[in-house]
């Protein structure tokens, strides 16, 4: 299949870049086209704007970094794919959101997936991030090669709007586990453990988590390079308690989460990395978390 890539963010250059690798023609396109060269180099065609790359698409792929972005971007693809094609929202979005635009796709003829992404982009990097799909079963294996070739574990969550669901919650997880982190790191150091032995300790006890195996790492290094900002962090958030009043389900530690997400935003800045949420305690004690040995990246 022929598939169109919008959005070459820190996310969307490396799943474009899997299907490339996997043999699928893919034309790319971004409001950066600096963000496109890697892929034009490695066999990609490019288009000035999303029309131009659905025109002879199968299937249209959206990563974007907010549900405005989508809004705007879907219907300038669904005037150009055939009926008969696919648009898969790759994008963090409300079900709601996804369920509107789906409706205006499937006007012209034009089948909706959902397929968020959760794992980290140094998973996306090297092909192995988990895709999180909803939609009719049928087209989920129509583009089960490329959706698998994108991730290391594909799971079609359901009907549309499942994959949405899930997506915040495994999100608002890894928010407050990043706040835990920041408040164990700094306790172990406030009572003079070494910083690198509690990490070690924490990650052989029943207190380990993704989040303190990844962004531990980086934290301890002093970079915070995880590749995803305050400002995605704070919206995943909102959609989090969004849901939470929908369903009638009380988020306390989400909501406290939350706040302390947006007083970070307020002090660094929404392009500041989401880790950098632990800098709050760091600056209130004026004592960092480090410790040598650790990357300031996550490669693997």
């Amino acid at each position: 299949m022929h598939y169109a890539f919008v959005g070459l963010g820190s996310l969307g250059g490396h799943l474009a870049g899997s299907l490339l690798r996997a043999g699928f023609a893919v034309t790319v396109s971004d409001l950066e086209r600096t963000r496109a060269e890697p892929l034009l180099a490695a066999g990609a065609a490019w288009a000035e704007n999303p029309a131009s790359a659905a025109a002879a698409a199968d299937a249209a792929i959206t990563c974007l970094p907010s549900p405005a972005a989508s809004a705007a971007v879907a219907p300038q693809l669904f005037e150009s794919l055939r009926p008969g094609a696919t648009w898969i929202e790759m994008s963090t979005n409300e079900a709601a959101e996804v369920a509107r635009l789906a409706a205006l796709a499937a006007a012209r003829d034009i089948a909706t997936l959902e397929a968020p992404v959760t794992g980290g982009v140094h998973r996306a990097a090297t092909g192995e991030i988990t895709v999180l799909v909803g939609g009719e079963a049928t087209t989920f294996e129509a583009h089960r090669p490329a959706l698998e070739a994108m991730g290391g574990e594909v799971l079609h969550m359901g009907p549309l709007g499942s994959a949405a669901l899930i997506k915040v919650i495994t999100n608002m997880l890894a928010f407050v586990h990043l706040v835990a982190e920041g408040e164990a790191l700094m306790l172990a150091k406030q009572g003079g453990l070494d910083l690198a032995k509690a990490y070690r300790a924490i990650a052989a006890s029943s207190g380990n988590s993704f989040v303190h195996e990844t962004e531990g790492q980086v934290i301890l290094n002093g970079s915070y390079d995880i590749g995803f900002t305050l400002d995605l962090a704070c919206k995943d958030l909102a959609f989090a308690a969004g849901y939470g009043r929908s369903l009638g389900v009380p988020l306390e530690l989400a909501g406290l989460t939350g706040g302390t997400f947006l007083r970070a935003r307020a002090q660094y800045g929404g392009q500041a990395q989401s880790t950098q949420v632990v800098k709050l305690l760091e600056d209130a004690l004026g004592s960092e978390l480090r410790a040598p040995g650790f990357p300031a990246r996550l490669t693997g």
